[in-house]
């Protein structure tokens, strides 16, 4: 491609629930998506081995974790605490955090609105990985956990934690 293109607000090809702005159709180098983050959602803390992530907080609030934890717990990682005394950070428009291969990482949604976001990651694919996930949810009922569990093997995802889709009442 020898040119580059322009997209408006809400522009973007779908990808399991999220906006792909560029990726390896476009022979982008990192995979780029706007995602509407709904209240009660927590992706759940997982590492990537090869994959380092990029994200931009427009507009809600979001939690945020980018750290090794001094303990790996199975579920709560929005009470780990690093080696050096961090924790979770409530993030607000402009909030940036960067994610390196290998680095434990989780965002979740605390609020009573949607939050919106940007992510990268780099190399580009992860819309693949979006696709299929979407695929695998049927409309009131969860998505097999084990199906679940294949395909992050298979896209680089060790998951820490459970994702959880809580919806408010």
């Amino acid at each position: 491609m020898t040119d580059g293109f322009v997209l408006s607000r809400g522009a973007g090809e779908a990808a399991g629930g999220n906006a792909l702005l560029a990726g390896v159709a476009h022979g982008a180098a990192g995979s780029t998506f706007e995602s509407v983050v709904s209240p009660g959602f927590d992706v759940g803390a997982h590492v990537h081995a090869g994959v380092q992530e990029i994200f931009y907080v427009i507009e809600g609030e979001l939690d945020l974790l980018a750290f090794e934890p001094r303990v790996r717990t199975a579920e709560g990682w929005s009470r780990w605490e690093s080696r050096d005394g961090r924790h979770v950070v409530r993030a607000g428009p402009g909030s940036f955090m960067f994610v390196p291969a290998g680095c434990p990482h989780a965002f979740s949604n605390p609020g009573p609105a949607p939050a919106r976001m940007v992510f990268q990651t780099i190399p580009a694919g992860h819309e693949q990985y979006l696709r299929e996930l979407s695929g695998l949810f049927r409309p009131g009922s969860p998505p097999d956990a084990e199906a679940v569990a294949e395909l992050r093997r298979r896209h680089d995802i060790e998951q820490l934690t459970p994702m959880q889709f809580v919806r408010p009442a």
